[in-house]
Formats: C-alpha cells, structure tokens, sequence
C-alpha cells in the first residue's frame, strides 16, 4: 500500500531526515552553510534557502545519514557533527515544502520528523558548489534569520546555537575549531558575541583573554592593513588540556 493510498484512508505518512547545521567563522563573522532550492509555484520558479538536510536510509543510522547527507548535497566531509534535537511538529511543512518534497520525493509527505545535527567548521573548505541544480553557500548568521528559511530551519539553527553555547560551557576548546590557526583578539571576541548572543566589553574581554593559558600570544602581526596592526594568538590544546586536569581555565 503506497503513500498515496494511506494519505486517501486518512493515515499519515512519516519519513524520517536529518537536518545538518554548520557553522563557520570568516572576517569576523559567523556563517551557516545553506542550498538555494528551486521550487516551482504556481506556474512560476522561485527560490528560497534550507539547511542540507535530506531522509534516512533504512540501512543506515542516524550518524552515517547526517555525514552522508552534507557530503552529497556539499562536499564537506570529516567534519565531527553532534545531534542536538529532534523536531516534529504538525505544522513544520509548509505548502511550499509539501510541493518540493513532492517534486524531489515523487511523494505525498504528510509528516517529516527531522533530526538536527550541529557542526563547526572553517570556511576554507572546498563545498560542492553545484548539486543537482542546488547553489549551496555560506551565508551570515544574522541576515540568514531574517528569511523565512525552508520548514522550521530558522528554529533549527537559532536551537543549534543554544546547543554550541551550552557545550561551549562545559567545553571552551570546541569554539576554537571555528577559527583559524592563528588569530587575532577581536575574532575571538566576536565568535563569542555571535554564540553568546550579546556584546562584550572589549577590555574586559582582553583581559580574561590575556589570563588564558592556552591562548599563546604569537609574535606575528597583521599584514598590510589600513587600522593599527593586531597581533595574532594561537591555541595550544596541551596547554589547554592541562588546565582542564587542573580544575581551571
């Protein structure tokens, strides 16, 4: 018995996806990776953006899905995903999802429970920039929010970042996967304002900064820049992990 006919009995049809949240940091800036997809509209093409995301085999487990999904539909590989959240409200499909899972699926999807999974990665890695006709790119945080993003994506990348700052409490060393070898103080003040949602105060932030083992100072300065040159710091995960043993920060 097909979809169809349950969806004509009054049963509902379930599927099952992962949805893939990355986060990456350039020029100061926090970035997620999202598609550009295609829908057709009343006759017409339009576009709108989703999270790489797509449904689960049924030979595979949750994990595998989430790491196949984001290399199909990206390129990005090896990256270390956690799952932070399951949804699956009623109400999560829109008739606009309903026609492109239809259109994608060639199926009537009454109800999709997604299960969302949350990875930082560097913005320097090569993304399959074209799949199946799909545009995928990095785009700011704060301007992909103010779009009306594909199913529930806005409440699953605003729950990711919640997720990011509550592991980053217990766990400070996973914020810096996001930035580069070395840095400078303000890309870290403002990974921490983008995750932590609020503005820091620039001079205590350097000075709890300055106070961080494991954050080295480097003898290396900006090159060729217009404003006074910033130096640049490292993070030293034996150090890092020495304090952890030792109960401090």
């Amino acid at each position: 018995m097909n979809s169809t006919v349950l969806s004509k009995l009054g049963l509902a049809v379930n599927h099952m996806s992962v949805d893939c949240v990355v986060l990456g940091l350039a020029e100061s800036t926090l970035y997620v990776l999202l598609i550009k997809r295609k829908v057709e509209e009343d006759g017409k093409i339009v576009y709108d953006y989703k999270l790489p995301g797509g449904l689960i085999y049924s030979d595979e487990d949750l994990d595998d899905a989430a790491a196949r999904v984001l290399k199909e539909l990206t390129g990005v590989r090896n990256l270390h995903m956690m799952q932070f959240k399951a949804f699956g409200s009623r109400n999560r499909i829109s008739a606009r999802d309903a026609k492109w899972l239809k259109d994608t699926l060639d199926d009537n999807v009454q109800a999709l429970v997604t299960v969302g999974y949350v990875a930082l990665g560097r913005i320097g890695r090569k993304l399959n920039l074209h799949n199946a006709g799909n545009e995928v790119c990095w785009m700011p945080v704060n301007e992909a929010l103010k779009l009306e993003l594909a199913f529930d994506h806005n409440t699953l990348i605003n729950d990711a970042l919640k997720a990011v700052r509550h592991n980053a409490d217990a766990d400070p060393a996973i914020l810096y996967t996001l930035l580069p070898n070395k840095f400078t103080a303000l890309q870290l003040r403002m990974l921490y304002e983008f995750v932590y949602n609020k503005e820091i105060d620039v001079r205590n932030f350097k000075k709890k900064m300055m106070q961080l083992a494991y954050v080295e100072p480097l003898e290396e300065y900006e090159q060729g820049v217009a404003h006074r040159a910033a130096r640049y710091y490292r993070f030293n995960r034996v150090k890092y992990k020495k304090s952890r043993r030792g109960g401090t920060d």
